[in-house]
């Protein structure tokens, strides 16, 4: 499994709308030039992050996104659902329709069971934990 860069950006965009909140909104100019993703990336970005209700955006002259929920309960399990949907590594995971062997294979469970333990841990690393001790989280 490998993250897509749609994710790994919004987990750094999210990051830094955490850093800089003071209640000011942040321009996407602003953004591009202190995460290095293009500013029609950031766009792109954040439709899904403000369907999740992870941002707000401010229209106007000093308008902007801003954090819309505490950096304490926004998780990398929040943001890559936000972006990517399931966790899953196999679709008969979610679905055992779409597999004809679903009901008899011998590794769907290790699957999902895989999946079940990275969404765990992906749900248990929060913003601020990001924002506060970042090399805390390598062991």
């Amino acid at each position: 499994m490998k993250l897509s860069a749609r994710t790994r950006y919004a987990a750094r965009l999210l990051l830094d709308l955490a850093l800089h909140e003071e209640n000011k909104p942040r321009k996407a100019s602003q953004l591009s030039e202190s995460t290095d993703v293009s500013v029609q990336f950031i766009e792109q970005i954040f439709k899904p992050l403000k369907q999740a209700g992870f941002i707000r955006s401010v229209r106007g002259a000093n308008g902007g996104h801003l954090l819309n929920a505490a950096p304490e309960t926004i998780t990398l399990g929040g943001i890559y659902r936000a972006m990517e949907g399931s966790f899953t590594l196999a679709d008969c995971c979610d679905d055992p329709k779409s597999c004809e062997r679903a009901t008899d294979c011998p590794t769907r469970s290790a699957w999902a069971r895989i999946s079940d333990a990275l969404e765990k841990e992906m749900d248990a690393i929060t913003l601020e934990e990001l924002m506060h001790n970042p090399e805390g989280l390598i062991d």
